[in-house]
């Protein structure tokens, strides 16, 4: 099979530019596909997953992918998709969130300047001075297509938007023009979101009016990865399922994926692996006549969190994930704890022991003393995995998991941890 047609058996493609051309142009050799990262945090999340994905299949089938981080349009900010101006920040913190940008993807695309590329379009944009922006390529731009652009249009209808937001489509579409320029690139191919469909054409058009109407140039556009009730997909409670391991653990991370919805899942299984046709299909006939065995889930979670965090990451979080759904853990390690317990609430003492009546009003697991004696008396506690009925039990450092935590568990889901 094909790049295109297994891009499109796994629902990756949106629209293209002239589809025919670029099946043929694949057909004739290595090209170069660049995606644009604008640093808006100080790491990516699982949503910027689907373009590093894409660009990781393009490379696997012989392609050059290509990075661009946003330090210049960054600065500026992408109306599409987007109800009011992105919050503008320092130059410094664009630059620092930059360089996160290009170590995190370099993590999935190997950058050797030879057959994988990394370029800052800050390069580009600093020197720029505004006269010739507007000579050398704000000439090539027509106000009236260019609020045609749904990117535009549905900004103007949701409130307007600024003269800075409304240049960066001329920014985008000089970074497609830098690429396919340089003559150690020559990147052919831009991808992005659907979203990104009217800065796609404005770079292609861009493409051939400074270099000629026979210039080859492409765009692919992916779908918006919604759930099956049209939400959006990748967000949580607490926020943005994030790639930096400090800011989403990969026990978060494991379990993020591990708990997808059965109508959910064998999209994502398509979207985020790199398993085969047939192991996906496999998958899909276990889902629909063993659902309970959630196979399609655990696939998916172990070959995402593998992909981000690396194999011995992913075996911990399945550790902990199994410690904590039993109850038994007594076998956690301190590294296990903190990664497993991130969020729960825990309590540092001075003294070495603590009754456990007062440690369960300390954590909050029981609002009074006396709803901690029923919560005992009636076996609802787990102290380090085992229950404990003993009224004047007591919390010992001497018995802490790897001498510095107690471990409380009240029914099947509520914990707090003692630090000693």
């Amino acid at each position: 099979m094909d790049l295109i047609s297994d891009l499109r058996w796994r629902g990756l493609i949106y629209d293209i530019v002239d589809e025919e051309g670029l099946v043929a142009r694949l057909k004739e050799g290595p090209v170069s596909v660049y995606c644009g990262f604008d640093p808006t945090a100080d790491s990516l999340h699982i949503g910027h997953l689907v373009p590093i994905i894409t660009l990781m299949r393009f490379k696997q089938y012989g392609n050059r992918p290509v990075a661009i981080i946003g330090g210049g349009t960054g600065l500026i900010g992408d109306p599409s998709g987007k109800t009011a101006e992105r919050a503008m920040n320092t130059k410094e913190t664009v630059a620092l969130w930059s360089k996160c940008f290009e170590k995190q993807i370099g993590h999935f695309l190997k950058f050797d300047g030879k057959v994988s590329f990394c370029v800052n379009n800050y390069d580009w944009f600093a020197d720029l001075k505004a006269i010739d922006m507007w000579r050398d390529y704000g000439k090539h731009f027509n106000i009236n297509i260019m609020m045609q652009k749904d990117s535009v249009k549905s900004r103007l209808e949701s409130g307007g938007l600024t003269y800075l937001e409304f240049s960066y489509m001329i920014m985008q579409s000089i970074d497609f023009l830098k690429v396919y320029q340089d003559p150690k690139i020559k990147c052919e191919i831009q991808i992005g979101g659907q979203d990104q469909w009217g800065n796609l054409t404005a770079g292609l058009d861009l493409i051939r009016k400074v270099e000629g109407h026979e210039a080859k140039a492409y765009a692919l556009t992916m779908p918006l990865i919604l759930k099956s009730d049209g939400t959006k997909y990748g967000k949580t409670e607490s926020g943005a399922v994030w790639l930096d391991k400090e800011k989403t653990t990969p026990y978060e991370f494991y379990q993020f994926f591990i708990n997808v919805a059965d109508a959910d899942v064998m999209q994502l299984l398509k979207y985020y692996t790199f398993l085969s046709h047939e192991e996906i299909n496999a998958l899909e006939k276990s889902l629909k006549e063993q659902p309970e065995l959630r196979e399609a889930q655990k696939a998916l979670a172990w070959e995402v969190t593998t992909m981000v965090h690396g194999e011995a990451a992913t075996k911990q979080a399945i550790k902990v994930s199994e410690a904590l759904f039993s109850g038994d853990v007594k076998e956690l390690t301190k590294e296990d704890i903190i990664m497993g317990f991130k969020g729960v609430r825990q309590e540092a003492i001075e003294e070495d022991n603590i009754l456990l009546i007062d440690a369960l009003v300390l954590l909050g697991l029981a609002q009074s003393k006396r709803e901690a004696r029923q919560f005992i008396e009636n076996g609802a506690i787990l102290v380090n995995g085992d229950q404990e009925k003993d009224l004047e039990f007591v919390v010992e450092k001497k018995k802490a998991l790897d001498k510095a935590f107690t471990i409380i568990r009240r029914g099947k889901k509520r914990y707090g941890i003692i630090k000693h």
